[in-house]
C-alpha cells in the first residue's frame, strides 16, 4: 500500500507540493476535529460532578473545532481536486509531447484504441481518484492517530488499545492490497480492451454496414463488454471479504475499549466521567480510518493505471542529442541505407542523391518501399544502417523540430482536424495572420469553395475533414504546406485518388507549392513523373533504375513496362 502511495507522490510531478499542503491541512483539520472530545470531556465532568459551571469554554471549543474542521476540509478538498486535475493534465500534455519524438513504429505496435484508453479511461481514473485517495488514506490514518493520542493523554491504557487497533487495521489493509494486486490490474486491462474494441468497431462501421454484418459483427464488442463486467465484478468480490475483515477489526477494538472502560470503572481506576467519555469515543474513534480503508481499495487499480501511463515515458525517443541546425542547402543524400520493419527488410543498402531545387519522382511496384523512403527523410523512423543527410547534416544530428522546419509533406490520405478551416491551414504555422491564410488558400485553389461554405474560413470541419470531398481536403493540406513554406516538399501520391473534375485545380495547387523547392514525389501518373529531373525505380527495397524519363524509357526494365501499361490503360474505351 505504501509503495502505491509513494507512486502517487511521484506521479504528482510539479503538483507534489500542493498535494503535501493538502495532506497537512487535512491533518490540521483532524486536530480541530479532536478538540470536540476535549469539549465533551469538560461537559461530562460538569454533568457527573453536578457542578454546572460556565458552559462558555465548552461552547467556544466546539465552535473552534467545527469551524476549523470546515475550513480545513474546504481548503484540503480544493487542493486535492486541483492536484488531481492538473497533474493528469500535465501528464497528458507530456504524453502528447513525447509522442512527437517517438518512432512511428510505436504506433504500429500500439493500437489507437490502446493509446486512447491511456489518455482517457486510464488517466481518468487517476484524475478523479488519485489525489483524493492519497489525502483520504493518509489523512484518515493521521486523523485517527490524533484522536488516539488525545485518548492516550486522557487514559493511557485505553489509548494503547486504540493504537493497537490502528496497527491491526493497517496490517489487514496491507494484506488486502496484496490480494487485490491480482485483480486490480486485470480490471484495468479489461477497461482498456473495451475502449479499444469499441473504437475499432465504430471506425470500421462503414465496412460492417457494407457487408450487412451489423448484427453479427458486434460479437467481439459484446464479448469485451462481458469480460470488462466480469473483471469489475471479480474486483468487487475480492474486495468484499477484506472489507468485512476490516469492519471486524474495528468493531472488535471498539468493543475492547468499551469492555476495558467498564472494567476499569468497576475496579475503581477510571472515574465515571472518563468512563462515559470512553464509551462515546469508542463508537466514533475509527470512523476516519474506516473511510481511509475503503478508499484504499482503489489503490491497486490506481497503481496499474499509473504504471500503464508511465510506460510511454519508457519508450525511447529519437530526439535526444539533436541540434538546432539550419542547412546551407537542401541536398538530400542516402548513403548505404538499410531499414527493416521488425524482421522484414524494406530498404536494402540503397544510395542516391537528390540535388537542391530538383524534382525526383519515385516509382515502383506496391510494397517496394517508396513511402518508407520518404518517411525516413522526415525521420519518422531511424535507419538500421547507413546515413541520410539533409544539407550535409545527418538527420539524426538535427533536433526533430528543426528538421521538420525544412520539410512539408502532403500525404495520399489527408487528415484534417476537428477545427476551423483556418486553424487547419495554420497548423504548420500557428502565428500566421488571416491574410496569410487567405493568400495560401488562393494559391492552393481552395479559396472559392471555402467561401461557399456557411461560415467561410470559420467553418468547423468534422473529424478527419469528413465534411469535405477528397480533392478539397487535398487542397486544404496543400494550402497548409504552402503557408509553412518549407524548402523541401514530399508528395506521397497526392493526386492518386482525385477525380478528373478536381485534378486540374489540384495540379495547379501542387505547382504553386513546389515552385523553387526540392521535390520528392511518389507518383504513378505519366504526366506527373515525365518532367522530373530524375526518376528512381524502387523494387524490393533496391534502386533498380535511375535516370530521366527519356533515359529510362529507352531501357528494358520496370519503368518502360510501367509506362507501357499506363499508356495501354489510357487508350481503353468503353464499347
Amino acid at each position: 500500500m505504501f509503495g502505491i502511495l509513494k507512486k502517487i507522490f511521484a506521479f504528482a510531478g510539479s503538483r507534489r507540493s500542493l498535494l503535501i499542503k493538502s495532506m497537512l491541512v487535512a491533518f490540521i483539520g483532524a486536530v480541530f476535529s479532536a478538540l470536540q472530545f476535549l469539549a465533551l470531556m469538560l461537559a461530562l465532568d460538569m454533568v457527573v460532578s453536578g457542578t454546572l459551571r460556565s458552559l462558555w469554554p465548552v461552547i467556544v471549543i466546539m465552535i473552534i473545532s467545527v469551524a476549523g474542521k470546515i475550513i480545513c476540509s474546504y481548503h484540503s478538498t480544493n487542493m486535492e481536486t486541483e492536484t488531481g486535475y492538473f497533474m493528469v493534465a500535465e501528464k497528458r500534455i507530456g504524453i502528447g509531447d513525447r509522442l512527437r519524438y517517438i518512432p512511428m513504429g510505436y504506433f504500429n505496435d500500439n493500437s489507437l484504441g490502446n493509446m486512447t484508453a491511456v489518455v482517457t479511461t486510464t488517466l481518468g481514473d487517476v484524475e478523479n481518484t488519485a489525489a483524493r485517495c492519497l489525502v483520504m488514506v493518509v489523512g484518515g490514518f493521521l486523523n485517527t492517530l490524533a484522536l488516539c493520542l488525545m485518548l492516550t493523554i486522557t487514559e493511557w491504557r485505553l489509548g494503547l488499545i486504540s493504537i493497537a487497533g490502528i496497527l491491526c487495521y493497517l496490517l489487514v489493509t496491507e494484506l488486502s492490497q496484496r490480494a487485490l494486486s491480482k485483480t486490480g490490474p486485470a480490471r484495468q486491462h479489461a477497461q482498456m480492451a473495451l475502449v479499444e474494441t469499441v473504437l475499432e468497431y465504430i471506425q470500421g462501421m462503414s465496412v460492417v454496414k457494407s457487408y450487412g454484418l451489423e448484427k453479427d459483427n458486434d460479437q467481439s464488442v459484446r464479448k469485451t463488454v462481458d469480460e470488462s463486467c466480469d473483471k469489475a465484478l471479480a474486483l468487487e468480490k475480492s474486495v468484499v471479504p477484506w472489507s468485512a475483515v476490516r469492519q471486524l477489526v474495528v468493531r472488535a477494538f471498539s468493543v475492547a475499549i468499551v469492555v476495558s472502560a467498564l472494567a476499569f470503572y468497576a475496579e475503581g481506576t477510571l472515574p465515571l466521567a472518563r468512563c462515559l467519555l470512553m464509551l462515546i469515543v469508542s463508537f466514533m474513534l475509527y470512523q476516519e480510518l474506516e473511510s481511509a480503508g475503503n478508499m484504499s481499495d482503489n489503490l491497486q487499480m490506481l497503481g496499474a493505471s499509473m504504471d500503464k501511463a508511465n510506460t510511454i515515458d519508457n519508450t525511447p525517443v529519437m530526439d535526444i542529442d539533436g541540434q538546432e541546425l539550419v542547412p546551407q542547402n537542401t541536398d538530400i543524400r542516402f548513403e548505404n541505407v538499410t531499414f527493416s520493419y521488425g524482421d522484414r527488410r524494406i530498404l536494402d543498402d540503397i544510395s542516391f542523391t537528390l540535388p537542391q531545387k530538383s524534382t525526383t519522382a519515385i516509382v515502383g511496384p506496391s510494397g517496394g518501399g517508396k513511402t518508407t523512403l520518404c518517411n525516413l527523410i522526415a525521420r519518422f523512423w531511424d535507419v538500421d544502417r547507413g546515413h541520410i543527410t539533409v544539407g550535409g547534416h545527418d538527420v539524426r544530428d538535427y533536433k526533430l523540430d528543426s528538421l521538420m522546419k525544412q520539410i512539408s509533406m502532403v500525404f495520399q490520405n489527408v487528415y484534417l482536424f476537428n477545427d476551423t478551416i483556418e486553424n487547419n491551414i495554420k497548423f504548420g504555422k500557428p502565428e500566421a495572420t488571416h491574410a496569410q491564410v487567405v493568400d495560401a488558400a488562393k494559391r492552393a485553389c481552395c479559396h472559392d469553395f471555402i467561401m461557399d461554405l456557411p461560415n467561410g474560413y470559420d467553418t468547423v470541419l468534422g473529424e478527419g475533414g469528413g465534411t469535405l470531398s477528397g480533392g478539397e481536403k487535398q487542397r486544404i493540406s496543400i494550402a497548409r504546406a504552402i503557408l509553412k513554406d518549407a524548402p523541401i516538399i514530399i508528395l506521397d501520391e497526392a493526386t492518386s485518388s482525385v477525380d478528373p473534375e478536381n485534378e486540374a485545380e489540384l495540379q495547379a495547387a501542387i505547382d504553386e507549392l513546389t515552385h523553387d523547392k526540392t521535390i520528392v514525389m511518389i507518383a504513378h501518373r505519366l504526366k506527373t513523373v515525365r518532367h522530373a529531373d530524375q526518376i528512381l525505380v524502387l523494387n524490393n527495397g533496391k534502386i533498380v533504375q535511375q535516370g530521366t524519363h527519356e533515359e529510362l524509357i529507352a531501357q528494358n526494365g520496370i519503368y518502360a513496362d510501367f509506362i507501357g501499361m499506363r499508356q495501354e490503360a489510357a487508350s481503353w474505351k468503353l464499347a
